[in-house]
């Protein structure tokens, strides 16, 4: 199933694609709760939820002082969007994903 354009509000994707993109990105989805994934890399974790009007992402351990970090993303972002937030948190697939205020 091909997806939309990278630009193109998460709200235009049919949930299945979705689903389909966040595998492509090395989430798993919770067996038991559905909406819930995680995605382990090497030097970083998250859980993440699928809302019913966003998509919340608890960065595991990335507060300077190793508390979790907690954000929400609403649909009308973009896959694009959501890339660049990854990459500007230092969560891309290299570096340290530790956060600062």
């Amino acid at each position: 199933m091909a997806l939309p354009p990278s630009d193109t509000p998460l709200y235009n994707h049919p949930l299945p694609d979705i689903e389909d993109w966040l595998r492509t990105q090395g989430c798993q989805q919770d067996e038991a709760d559905l909406h819930r994934w995680h995605v382990k890399k090497t030097t970083w974790e998250a859980d993440l939820w699928l809302e019913v009007d966003s998509l919340t992402v608890r960065y595991i351990g990335a507060a300077e002082d190793g508390r979790d970090i907690q954000r929400s993303f609403k649909y009308s972002l973009s896959r694009k969007d959501l890339d660049e937030v990854r990459r500007s948190v230092g969560l891309a697939s290299q570096g340290n994903p530790r956060i600062t205020k």
